[in-house]
């Protein structure tokens, strides 16, 4: 797959089938997310495979923009040290954006939507992912085939996205 017609053509999907992803997609997906680079190689993330039902549709809470996951085939809570936490460089969160769009465009590559979320309610994902003291999970990611496939490979909307002259800049501002 060309690199270049992934990134222009990855779509993000809110609307999912009703069918599990087949183990090989999501085990490719975390996979992907693995071989992400990461600052000093230091590798600081637990990514957690979500699939019971009943624990997608509580972590659709998470969040006021989270519903999406109760409709998803799985859910990956990207879980890291605590970067609120003593001496814990802010680099994680570099690292996660990486981890998580190689699991975004490998998942479009096999035909799987995909959807950031962003975790509003810490308490609430802390108890459903029994994550232990001094671990932090501030975003996660739905999957699914989508409900649409031609949202796959729909057409941008008008002004999605700024133009390139306004927010690059060559060797100063």
């Amino acid at each position: 797959m060309d690199v270049q017609a992934a990134i222009a053509g990855l779509r993000v999907i809110r609307s999912f089938e009703e069918r599990a992803l087949a183990p090989e997609h999501l085990t490719a997906i975390l996979d992907a997310g693995r071989r992400a680079s990461s600052s000093k190689n230091q590798q600081r993330w637990t990514f957690i495979a979500i699939t019971e039902r009943a624990r997608l549709l509580e972590l659709a809470a998470v969040g006021k923009y989270a519903g999406h996951l109760a409709g998803a085939a799985a859910a990956v809570a990207l879980v890291t040290p605590d970067p609120r936490g003593p001496n814990e460089p802010r680099s994680v969160m570099w690292d996660l954006g990486l981890a998580s769009q190689n699991m975004s465009l490998a998942a479009w590559s096999m035909g799987i939507g995909s959807c950031p979320v962003t975790v509003y309610d810490q308490d609430l994902v802390r108890r459903l992912l029994g994550l232990p003291d001094g671990r932090a999970c501030q975003f996660l990611l739905s999957f699914g085939y989508p409900a649409n496939p031609e949202d796959l490979t729909r057409t941008l909307r008008a002004g999605g996205r700024r133009p390139l002259d306004e927010v690059a800049r060559r060797e100063h501002w």
